[in-house]
């Protein structure tokens, strides 16, 4: 039995983080344990014909939190980094969009959508504007509780139908009404003003999508940083060292192995539903672990250079199995191809390329997580245990955003350790 003061499991961003935090502030009793053989979590990449691939999807690093960049940074200088300037589209059928300056057709517009139906033939905009004026949050409609009815009210009939509505069943499942509104109510309304003044001036109105602005490595892939990260913590990381068993009130582990441990203070950056077993828990724990879903997805390479300068491209289109693909050549170092995103439900036969299945890629924002998740985590900070990142809190996070989350719980651990000190 290793006893140490604080466990972390799992090495994606959010463990790794945590683990150098404590590490540079002074803590030395900490141990971090990983099923796989090297860290990174859905952030990985391999080599894939000569080039890196990123396994978990696209990965990027957001410009918009400079705190977290400086603290990366002291793994993987920034001057190892390219930065880029966002330029992700949407397919949408020639029919729809504008033939290009040379007279040929064209099937992308930019994204977001809303901001640049400008770019789509003028009786096309011309639809769109009206419906956009018809969306229940233009005309001062009361907001619907479900999802689907959510989106008509707050995009209007025509992006629902041809854009919003088969994007999300190819990414999340085809029945979308198990998701709440909760996670939606950032996105700002799509104001028909704007969208009728950008249609004027041929040009985009309104805010700026996540990622407007990142970083990607210069001669690696995007799994070097936790790499490197993994590095920094020496010899109080295990890799290969898959938990199984969960004793919450003795803060024990046990793994596949027969391994044990025990902490002071354990921290969980895994699914929930991964544990074959969680004792010391209140009635209800387990059945409120077994209603959280998740989706799947699998990433497959596809050698074929395509002639654009996007970086990912969206694909609506029920007909086409993916619903993103990103391309590779424009943001990898010595990138051939591209890679697609595909729904675990609508992967089709296997034509003999590079693919890679994701069990845990995105937390389903159904309409009960939030109360689920809420009563999960007290019930586990009582017995100082802290769910944290993408998995732990069961949020679909981004990589900067997992970090911060990190950076803070380090803070707040130590934090609460000098003031027990101080007390005593």
């Amino acid at each position: 039995m290793e006893r140490v003061k604080y466990l972390i499991l799992g090495a994606g961003p959010a463990g790794l983080s945590l683990a150098n935090c404590l590490k540079q502030k002074g803590e030395e009793s900490f141990l971090l344990l990983e099923k796989e053989k090297e860290a990174g979590g859905l952030c990985r990449s391999m080599d894939v014909d000569g080039a890196p691939l990123d396994i978990g999807g696209g990965h990027f690093l957001d410009v918009r939190r400079p705190e977290v960049n400086r603290f990366l940074f002291g793994f993987m200088p920034e001057e190892e980094w390219n930065r880029y300037e966002r330029d992700s589209k949407i397919s949408f059928g020639e029919r729809y969009i504008e033939q290009d300056s040379g007279g040929h057709g064209n099937r992308y517009i930019d994204h977001p959508f809303e901001a640049n139906i400008w770019q789509m033939k003028p009786e096309k905009q011309k639809e769109y504007l009206e419906s956009i004026a018809e969306a229940g949050c233009n005309k001062g409609e009361e907001m619907p509780e479900r999802f689907v009815d959510w989106i008509y009210w707050k995009l209007g009939k025509r992006i629902a139908e041809d854009y919003m509505l088969p994007y999300n069943e190819k990414m999340f499942g085809k029945d979308l009404n198990i998701l709440g509104t909760y996670w939606l109510e950032k996105l700002p309304d799509v104001s028909y003003e704007e969208t009728r003044k950008s249609c004027m001036e041929k040009k985009p109105y309104g805010y700026q999508p996540g990622h407007a602005q990142f970083y990607y490595p210069k001669k690696y892939g995007y799994g070097e940083l936790w790499l490197r990260m993994q590095k920094a913590v020496g010899e109080r990381i295990a890799t290969g060292a898959a938990v199984k068993k969960l004793d919450a009130l003795r803060r024990r582990v046990v793994c596949a192995d027969g391994r044990e441990y025990e902490a002071e203070r354990i921290v969980t950056t895994i699914p929930w539903a991964e544990w074959e077993e969680i004792i010391g828990m209140p009635d209800g724990f387990s059945q409120n672990v077994r209603k959280l879903k998740h989706s799947s997805t699998q990433i497959e390479y596809v050698p074929e250079k395509m002639e654009t300068k996007a970086h990912w491209i969206y694909y609506p289109e029920r007909e086409i199995s993916y619903h993103r693909i990103l391309v590779r050549h424009n943001f990898c170092p010595n990138g051939k191809g591209y890679w697609t995103e595909t729904n675990k439900e609508r992967v089709e036969p296997d034509k003999g390329r590079f693919r890679y299945m994701n069990e845990y890629a995105y937390p389903l924002n159904t309409a009960d997580k939030p109360q689920i998740m809420k009563e999960l985590l007290e019930q586990v900070r009582c017995r100082e245990i802290y769910g944290l990142g993408r998995w732990g809190e069961h949020e679909h996070y981004n990589s900067d955003l997992v970090v911060e989350r990190a950076m803070k719980l380090a803070e707040e651990l130590l934090g609460s350790e000098n003031k027990a000190v101080k007390r005593i």
